[in-house]
């Protein structure tokens, strides 16, 4: 065999038979992801919402708010900055398994050794040993790790799932904050509703005032009923400012969340959304949903780069294998540096193995065993949560509905009554309490109405959420072996 071959080999079989002195603990995993099809979803495919779906509402408004929040959120923001920390690590992870260039140069005068490669001074040929002389040495040096057994490697795969990860984290930010904002908005257009409802009532019972007032100068009533009608009044009041101030704290969330301060709040008027428009919702449990939430793949990317961070700490325990090259000049003296007689190279293989390292090595594995269960953990847990979160929202938007079905009932009679006790009290027919009785039935119908309604609103587009929204992995990632991203 060529000698060259032997000393390239040499190193690598002294490797092998060595490796046996360090190796990896006996740690096995202890938590094992679900497995999707005991969860019992359906096979039926869901409707995908759009690409900005909250514009099916039809405000002008709530479309400017939430492009506002999207650009301005601080929430938002931090979720960037962690995608760019993850992608330059993965840079960094990826760089090992190139070759790896340096150029290094340094002149150092110094005293020569006698007892070295110079010559003694009786030999007469110039510098020699105990004179002192500028050493000189400029090289180009290669440094490749082989990566027998796949460390570096798979650090890349654990690198580019974080960046994975990191990304559809901010797609989940995205996803929260573009709801948030529509669930907001909901919310005002509630409050503007309630306003309105608490207003009317305070004109109802000014009326009320004004009728009591002229039944007592007619003698259809007395101080009581007067008295009565008076302490209604600012009742009512009461109820319209605290109806106000609700409306005022729904646009103070509103301009927070859209990134803006206290100058936002002048500029953020009444809704004028469109509530019964159209929005693609699920109508049961599919198994589509473990691929359109973005939470849920961020958290299956963390159990991939978890489970590559473990096999690079069991390769640790293996030899590292390098590959290393120079070309250069070396020279003693400056005037000499540049001649062609001065040039250096080099090459051949170099070898790492941790014998003595055995407890840090395991400590590792043992540490990246852990971390795996841990992602695994809050995969599993993540999963279960996503599901029980449409399944709660498809029963609470049934309830609903069913819920404002017999509201609209209870409206329908409840105004029909009051209308029947005011005309019985204008002719004297009937008492007061009996009018007070009626409209308390009233403001109750149409302050249930308003809630149920935006309940609703807000359980759809909570519903969209839960599924998903507009995120589109097949738009926005690769999500191949390695979690590749695009």
């Amino acid at each position: 065999m060529n000698s060259r071959i032997k000393h390239l080999y040499l190193p690598l079989a002294l490797a092998i038979s060595l490796s046996s002195c360090v190796s990896p603990p006996k740690e096995e995993t202890r938590i094992t992801p679900i497995d999707t099809k005991t969860l019992g979803l359906s096979q039926t495919a869901s409707p995908r919402a759009a690409e900005g779906w909250w514009k099916v509402f039809g405000d002008a408004q709530l479309n400017q708010l939430i492009d506002d929040s999207l650009a301005n959120s601080p929430s938002l923001g931090e979720a960037l900055i962690r995608v760019r920390g993850a992608q330059a690590q993965a840079v960094a992870a990826g760089a090992k398994l190139r070759p790896g260039f340096a150029i290094d140069a340094d002149e150092t005068y110094q005293r020569l050794s006698e007892n070295y490669i110079y010559p003694p001074k009786e030999a007469g040929l110039g510098v020699a040993g105990g004179d002192m002389a500028w050493m000189g040495q400029a090289t180009l040096g290669l440094s490749w790790d082989l990566d027998f057994w796949g460390a570096q490697a798979n650090l890349f795969k654990q690198a580019r799932n974080k960046v994975l990860a990191a990304e559809l984290d901010s797609a989940t930010a995205r996803l929260a904050l573009s709801g948030a904002m529509a669930q907001s908005y909901v919310a005002l257009f509630r409050a503007y509703a309630l306003a309105d409802l608490a207003e009317q009532n305070e004109r109802q019972r000014e009326t009320m005032l004004n009728i009591t007032k002229s039944r007592l100068r007619a003698g259809l009533d007395t101080q009581l009923e007067l008295k009565l009608a008076e302490a209604a009044l600012p009742q009512a009041r009461n109820s319209r400012l605290q109806a106000e101030v609700q409306r005022d704290i729904a646009i103070h969330n509103l301009a927070a969340l859209s990134g803006r301060g206290a100058d936002a709040y002048d500029k953020i008027g009444r809704p004028h959304i469109t509530p019964d428009a159209t929005l693609p919702l699920p109508s049961e449990l599919t198994l589509d949903l473990l691929s359109r939430r973005p939470d849920i793949l961020a958290a299956k990317a963390r159990v991939e780069a978890a489970t590559a961070g473990r096999a690079a700490a069991k390769a640790a325990f293996y030899p590292d294998i390098n590959l290393k090259a120079f070309v250069g000049l070396q020279a003693v003296g400056l005037d000499k540096l540049s001649d062609s007689g001065s040039t250096i190279y080099g090459a051949g293989p170099a070898l790492h193995l941790p014998v003595f390292d055995s407890q840090r090595l395991k400590a590792g594995y043992i540490g990246a065993t852990a971390e795996l269960d841990g992602a695994v953990a809050s995969y599993n847990e993540t999963l279960l949560k996503a599901i029980r979160d449409v399944a709660d929202q498809l029963t609470r938007y049934d309830s609903l509905k069913r819920q404002l079905a017999q509201t609209n009932q209870f409206a329908t009679a409840t105004e029909a009554a009051y209308k029947l006790a005011q005309d019985r009290y204008k002719a004297g027919l009937s008492s007061q309490l009996s009018l007070l009785n009626a409209e308390t039935q009233v403001i109750n119908a149409r302050r249930e109405l308003i809630t149920i309604n935006t309940q609703l609103l807000i359980t759809r587009v909570t519903l969209l959420l839960t599924f998903g929204g507009s995120f589109d992995p097949d738009t926005h990632f690769v999500l191949a072996q390695g979690g590749q991203h695009e």
